[in-house]
């Protein structure tokens, strides 16, 4: 029998051809719409590793025009401590531009027994930018006032960039890098989703505020109650405004931030969607289509096999049998060069994701294939054959 099959499908192989291409462009769009959704899923089921809740962004420019370090370090504390006095002000912390759920990055490299590791997200923050955002200590401890006169810089790293460097053991302690004078570890992170929900952490090294630094500061993140309302997001701008009378100051808040970058992120998965439902649309008319046409064109033989015996329910599986052979070998095909990506490791992702993808999208395949051929096969199975033969 299934050699039966494959010689029908090889006399129509001019006409097959075009079926098994399309089948084979539908596989790939569909892995990569698989793929893109589990990687994107994988990442919305981490936890954030901070609580953006009631977290507002204030972006302001150099109040005093000075170059003066000290002056500035001395301004910027006196500020702090004017907000942390306001009843509803919880924290605050200066940190680099690249604040959470912002479009601003900061990365570089770091060496480490002799391997270079890149994309390293660099944050530059002060000794309350942990409290601020509630981010949770894994090892060791934050930032002090005291560190700012240690030998060795200290800083603190996300558990990704602990992972890629140390595996399973410790970090506190031990340095970021190969030569005497490189930072030393403090303390261990959880991974900060800092680009949104569907992103992945990255890997963090969080640096701390020094004087120097005060000369280029432009953020600060205030949290505060939940009963602050509109009318004390104004106070606070009033604030604000008349202790830096010279600067320009914007008040954002990370949910709203929150809620653009997740935007921006899903939209070329939207876009992606809609394309190939209008691929998997044309595919499944075309497939639904050339199937009917065979039935028209078969009639006579599908009239010959119920005469000398061939029930209904026979040639609609054969019909539907041919369906799936030829959906077969165009997934075949289409396997072949997907599971190139886990085995080359295109686009640095996790070897699951790429599998997810294309079993999800071989299901989808062989379930559309057989949706579109049950029908036209129910139609085959009710031909009568002394109508067909008569018409043949």
């Amino acid at each position: 029998m299934l050699q039966h099959l494959f010689t029908l499908i090889w006399n129509k192989k001019k006409q097959n051809a075009l079926l098994i291409s399309e089948i084979l462009l539908s596989f790939l769009v569909m892995f990569a719409v698989f793929s893109s959704l589990v990687y994107y899923y994988r990442n919305y089921k981490k936890p954030m590793g901070m609580d953006f809740e009631n977290v507002w962004v204030v972006n302001f420019s150099n109040p005093l025009q000075t170059h003066n370090a000290d002056s500035l370090a001395q301004f910027y504390e006196m500020l702090r401590g004017t907000l942390k006095s306001m009843p509803l002000v919880q924290e605050a912390s200066f940190s680099s531009d690249n604040v959470p759920l912002s479009s601003n990055t900061s990365q570089g490299g770091i060496t480490f027994k002799g391997k270079e590791i890149r994309s390293v997200n660099w944050y530059t923050v002060s000794d309350s930018y942990a409290a601020t955002l509630n981010m949770q200590l894994l090892e060791g401890r934050w930032f002090t006032k005291a560190d700012a006169v240690a030998k060795n810089a200290p800083v603190v790293i996300n558990r990704s960039l602990k992972e890629k460097l140390f595996g399973a053991g410790p970090a506190v302690g031990r340095s970021t890098g190969d030569g005497p004078g490189d930072r030393k570890i403090i303390g261990v992170v959880e991974d900060v989703k800092v680009k949104g929900d569907y992103a992945v952490a990255g890997l963090g090294m969080y640096n701390q505020i020094d004087t120097g630094y005060y000369q280029s500061l432009g953020r600060m993140l205030i949290k505060v109650a939940p009963e602050a309302d509109a009318t004390f997001e104004g106070h606070l701008y009033k604030t604000l405004a008349g202790y830096m009378k010279t600067s320009n100051i914007e008040i954002e808040h990370l949910t709203n931030k929150r809620k653009n970058i997740n935007y921006f992120t899903l939209v070329p998965m939207i876009v992606l969607l809609i394309v190939a439902c209008f691929l998997i649309i044309n595919v499944a008319l075309g497939l639904f289509g050339v199937l009917w046409y065979n039935i028209n064109k078969r009639r006579g033989e599908i009239g010959l096999r119920r005469a000398v015996g061939a029930t209904g329910n026979a040639v609609s599986a054969q019909l539907v049998s041919e369906s799936l052979i030829i959906a077969t070998l165009s997934l075949i095909i289409g396997v072949f060069f997907a599971v190139q990506f886990p085995l080359l490791n295109v686009f640095d992702l996790p070897a699951g994701v790429y599998i997810s993808g294309i079993i999800l999208s071989l299901l989808f395949i062989y379930g559309l294939v057989l949706i579109c051929s049950l029908y036209p096969g129910k139609q085959a199975a009710a031909i009568y054959p002394a109508v067909a033969l008569h018409e043949d």
